[in-house]
């Protein structure tokens, strides 16, 4: 096992004006924290043949958006407003502009995370400071309808600083559509609960939690195409876990636990993204502190998982990553090096290799492509 390294190389800022995509470009949209050089969302195209980060411009104004979601139409954008405690929903132009549609406070702490379900019909956020689920109904224009849920979480586990209360960190859906899992760093759970699209409301599911080991802090979550598998990457611990999910009752099952760390490391670091290859074969994993994204292959049939390589984002605490619906390539938000870094996919060995040179954009923390999920 080794560590790929990256030569550092100076940071481009392509300033401009987005125009119209051509068919081998696809758009993304960059959540970032504000205040500071950030002004609020950011868009930038990557060209699929050669992986070239293009122009990136401001797409809108808003206060600390961290994290975002798009509408299963790709219609409309919604994201979070970590330090206000609210949820803001946006109209996508056909300049990839984006045009302010409403804003909602929570009135249930801060949010870490938030999701639309696959029907388009509920945005759920994960609330970090207050410990909660709360769930809005989307209207026909895209914007957001007063808040229909809201189901809080109890308790603690052993990390006394991290650990003191709940914190619900993740918002991750089953492929079906039927259920929505969220990891709750602060407790140790990732809980499960069924979707109700027609009113459209949340309610716990008849197995509605797995039990993390203590300590580790779930934190965010991806399933396996056909839904027999759910992947849940640990903060504090560094590791996945992998369970098996049974889509009649939304019971999880935990089968194995991995490292996202070289073996023998004993710096300060913590986990944050995960994702799986389109093909199945491999899943992702980002390390904050050792500035790395771990490559495990996946075994399609029992869901277990095997490390491959690390290799280094090229820049400081890679927040949060996303892979091209094609699977040639993986795009990367180092957060406190202001930079974008474009990995080229091995299909075959699920190997990266950064291309290019890193585009700025200022504290960068969400990738979203124009594809859903």
């Amino acid at each position: 096992m080794h560590l790929k390294k990256i030569i550092p190389l100076t940071l481009t800022c392509i300033m401009g004006i987005t125009t119209t995509l051509s068919a081998k470009e696809i758009h993304a949209f960059i959540g970032t924290y504000t205040p500071g050089a950030s002004k609020g969302i950011y868009s930038v195209t990557l060209d699929l043949d050669t992986g070239r980060l293009g122009r990136v411009s401001l797409a809108a104004e808003a206060t600390d958006p961290s994290f975002l979601a798009l509408s299963p139409d790709l219609k409309s954008l919604y994201a979070i407003n970590e330090s206000g405690g609210r949820l803001r929903a946006f109209a996508i132009g056909s300049d990839y502009a984006l045009r302010p549609l409403n804003d909602l406070p929570t009135d249930a702490g801060y949010p870490a995370d938030l999701g639309v379900d696959p029907s388009g019909r509920i945005v759920i956020g994960a609330i970090y400071g207050g410990g909660a689920v709360v769930g809005f109904p989307l209207l026909k224009d895209g914007s957001l309808g007063s808040r229909s849920t809201l189901v809080k979480h109890s308790g603690k586990s052993v990390n006394a600083a991290r650990q003191e209360a709940p914190h619900a960190h993740g918002v991750t859906f089953s492929p079906d559509g039927r259920f929505v899992v969220i990891p709750d760093l602060g407790i140790d759970q990732v809980r499960v609960y069924e979707i109700d699209a027609s009113k459209p409301e949340i309610r716990p599911a008849p197995k509605d939690h797995l039990a993390i080991q203590p300590g580790s802090g779930p934190r965010h979550a991806a399933f396996s195409k056909d839904g027999k598998f759910l992947y849940v990457i640990n903060e504090l611990f560094s590791t996945i876990t992998v369970a098996s999910f049974i889509a009649k009752t939304g019971g999880l099952t935990t089968q194995q636990t991995v490292s996202t760390l070289p073996s023998g490391y004993a710096g300060q670091s913590t986990t944050a993204e995960i994702a799986l290859h389109p093909n199945g074969r491999f899943v992702y994993g980002s390390n904050r502190g050792h500035d790395s994204i771990a490559q495990f292959g996946r075994d399609r049939k029992t869901g277990r998982l095997t490390l491959l390589d690390i290799t280094s984002t090229g820049g400081k605490t890679p927040r949060n990553f996303a892979i091209t619906p094609d699977g040639r390539w993986l795009v990367a938000a180092n957060q406190d090096s202001d930079s974008l870094v474009v990995f080229k996919i091995d299909g075959k060995t699920g190997g990266l290799t950064a291309v290019g040179s890193p585009v700025s954009v200022p504290r960068p923390v969400c990738v979203r492509f124009m594809s859903y999920p």
